[in-house]
């Protein structure tokens, strides 16, 4: 499923005609989706109780469970980024294509590493 995600944000990042406007924050959207499956499996494996929680509680016990400082800062920042682009602003513009591949390829990373070894690292 992860793949397929992101190959449709990419999809939607490459094919941009049509949907003026509306492909930034899907393609956002979707690789969120990805981020938050992650997170969801590595709670699952490792502590239950917090699957349940709100993920901005989840992204801040990440750091209790993570001894990868640098991880931890990439999924907080790469999910606040992607949050905030999945909601329009008037006053704002949309995310750029650069930008969005930025957060696919992040999130890629996040979620292999936290695929590897999630019980090592806490």
């Amino acid at each position: 499923m992860t793949a397929d995600l992101l190959d449709h944000a990419r999809s939607l990042i490459e094919r941009q005609e049509g949907s003026e406007g509306v492909w930034p924050r899907a393609a956002a959207l979707l690789t969120r989706q990805v981020l938050e499956d992650a997170l969801d499996r590595l709670w699952l494996a490792i502590h239950p109780g917090v699957a349940s929680a709100s993920r901005a509680t989840q992204l801040t016990c990440l750091g209790l469970m993570i001894t990868d400082a640098g991880l931890v800062a990439d999924a907080r920042s790469a999910w606040a980024s992607l949050s905030r682009a999945c909601h329009h602003h008037h006053y704002e513009l949309g995310p750029t294509a650069a930008e969005l591949e930025r957060w696919i390829r992040q999130t890629e990373h996040l979620v292999r590493t936290l695929q590897q070894s999630p019980a090592s690292d806490a």
